[in-house]
């Protein structure tokens, strides 16, 4: 379809949308869900031939051993989530993000994988992967698979070449190294100081080959060399095989970690403020990890990965294919750093986790961290991220055990309503919470095994989606792998859909807005009333589009807020409600916005 065409009709459809809004009232109208269920997202046609369609985009993380249960054993599977396309649809969601259900021993929950190219049994077959991958075209959902190239698990059958000798061919596709003080009969010491992010030494004695391999993860994880090229050859026939699957592209699993510092050198000990050393969750002195995260040498890895992506035609669907990089970085320079260059481009979307992952709510903070984002990444898109499997919830995070709901329609305004595409994770629209285990004989995952009690690792935010009020929440017929939440009873998908006011209706008119108000499609954000600490406020405007203001109260009492934008070159008095929170009132001017506690407004400038 010609630009022209496109815009056109992008203009239609959200003239539709934001009139029923304006008709309707999301706070008062039962109807409101349904007449945005009714009214397809932009780009959601038979000419879905954006290029970059990932510039606006909304994707949806899935952990599939929690998300749908469809044959009654009690963990999640590829049926599962295909019987749940439709639900997916009617959210808004253009493309899933899978985590790995490739064969795994499971020790971390399929991060430990040992065949590339297949389907872990618990999650079905490659047929089943193929029919989700058809069902979701049907619904313009684009399937995101979970690269893992850091490690692999000790059950691979690489690795169990790679120690059964040192002269085996495979011996350099991982790192191994003798020890310190290393003798004929005694192992020494690891070769340095350096810890798993799981806790404890990174080095692991192989008795057999009298070697220390290294793993920047669980011992069971050992790390791939990637000094060795034939290591980059194996991956590029692995990416491949799954673009040649119809996959939309690749999330990249701790990709920063890929190399590790030449020279073996320790890392530094990490010193409170008084100068002293203290230990980590694991009873570890805490250390930095500058030696084996984020080394230059990772850019042109994905250079050459960009390189691939490109290389498999045609596309199960028009427009490239997107490349996600987990991207835990330190400062916004590090972040544009991933993007790459024109000359030699590298992700198309790193997780921007500055904005996502403050963990507080100080508008100070916030307010800078999406301006950085906003106007430091030399016009490559953001990609904002709140919440993952390996992370606390939202509640967990921002909310006060009081107004989580509120919070998360803030949070939720922040990731959907700011220029950039959105991620967020299974279960964040109808408000699940963090629910860790009690006991340490009840925890599964790894992290939490190591870390108890201070660290309950991951399993909190890993429990079934909820999608009724039964017994097992409408996730499986029999007990699940963890249990689900008594909070079941109240926050379920069948619940929320019926209720007009429930954080469930509240993402589909955010993400409707999102993929259907032209200014909000590609139109700039430039932030409003900057000295106020307890409202962040913002405006998207566009050459030729009716500008939106957006407002998001950060604390418990009511506050009023002036959203004139006459500085940013937008006239007006009037606005025009497109979303608020239940219950607030429509402002009669601009310059008098009152919202209540975590109360958010969305309007267009007249």
């Amino acid at each position: 379809m010609k630009p022209t065409k496109m815009a056109a009709l992008l203009a239609a459809r959200s003239f539709l949308a934001l009139a029923t809004v304006l008709a309707l009232g999301y706070a008062a109208s039962p109807s409101l869900a349904q007449a945005y269920d009714s009214t397809p997202a932009a780009g959601h046609n038979s000419s879905d031939d954006l290029k970059n369609w990932w510039r606006n985009a909304v994707i949806y993380e899935i952990y599939p051993r929690s998300f749908q249960d469809s044959n009654g054993d009690g963990i999640g599977d590829l049926n599962g989530i295909t019987s749940r396309l439709d639900y997916l649809q009617k959210l808004g969601v253009e493309a899933i993000w899978l985590s790995p259900i490739y064969p795994s021993p499971q020790v971390d929950f399929g991060y430990d994988i040992s065949d590339y190219e297949g389907i872990d049994p618990q999650y079905g077959t490659m047929a089943d992967f193929d029919r989700l991958v058809a069902e979701a075209k049907k619904r313009h959902i684009r399937v995101v698979m979970d690269m893992v190239m850091n490690h692999s698990s000790d059950k691979h059958k690489w690795f169990e070449e790679s120690r059964s000798s040192k002269t085996n061919p495979y011996r350099n596709w991982y790192v191994w190294r003798d020890g310190k003080g290393q003798t004929a009969t005694d192992k020494g010491q690891p070769p340095n100081n350096w810890q798993s992010d799981f806790g404890h030494s990174a080095w692991e004695w192989d008795e057999k080959t009298r070697q220390y391999y290294y793993h920047k993860f669980y011992i069971q994880q050992p790390d791939f060399n990637w000094n060795n090229p034939a290591v980059a050859k194996a991956f590029d026939d692995i990416l491949k095989f799954w673009m040649n699957k119809g996959v939309a592209g690749f999330r990249f699993d701790a990709i920063t970690t890929l190399f590790e510092d030449p020279d073996w050198i320790d890392d530094k000990e990490l010193k409170d403020k008084d100068g002293k050393t203290y230990l980590n969750n694991y009873g570890d002195v805490a250390l930095d990890d500058a030696r084996t995260n984020n080394l230059p040498a990772v850019h042109p890895v994905m250079v050459h990965v960009r390189t691939v992506e490109d290389s498999v035609k045609p596309n199960v669907f028009p427009g490239r294919r997107v490349l996600i990089g987990e991207t835990y970085v330190p400062t916004i320079q590090d972040l544009l750093n991933m993007y790459g260059t024109k000359d030699k481009p590298e992700f198309e979307l790193p997780m921007d986790t500055q904005v996502g992952f403050i963990n507080k709510l100080d508008v100070a903070t916030f307010r800078s961290k999406l301006n950085d984002a906003e106007t430091k990444l030399e016009g490559n898109v953001p990609l904002f991220v709140f919440d993952n499997h390996d992370n606390p919830r939202i509640d967990a995070r921002y909310g006060d055990g009081v107004h989580d709901t509120d919070i998360t329609r803030v949070i939720s305004t922040i990731l959907f309503a700011s220029k950039g595409s959105a991620l967020f994770y299974n279960g964040a629209e109808i408000g699940m919470k963090t629910t860790p285990p009690t006991r340490k004989e009840d925890v599964k995952d790894p992290v939490g095994l190591t870390g108890w009690p201070k660290d309950k690792g991951r399993d909190g935010e890993r429990t079934p989606m909820q999608w009724d009020d039964s017994e097992y929440a409408g996730f499986s017929t029999v007990k699940p792998w963890l249990p689900v939440p008594p909070n079941k009873s109240t926050i379920n998908v069948k619940t929320e859909e019926a209720d007009p006011n429930s954080l469930l209706n509240w993402y589909k008119a955010l993400i409707r807005l999102k993929k259907t108000n032209p200014v909000f499609i590609s139109g700039d954000n430039v932030m409003l009333d900057t000295e106020n600490t307890k409202v962040l406020s913002w405006l998207r405007k566009g050459p030729g589009k009716q500008a939106v203001v957006v407002a998001t109260n950060f604390t418990a009492e009511p506050q009023t807020v002036n959203l004139s934008a006459d500085s940013a070159g937008v006239k007006g008095t009037k606005v025009k409600t497109l979303l608020k929170t239940p219950g607030a009132a429509d402002p009669a001017s601009i310059d008098k916005v009152e919202l209540p506690a975590f109360g958010v407004f969305i309007g267009e400038v007249e």
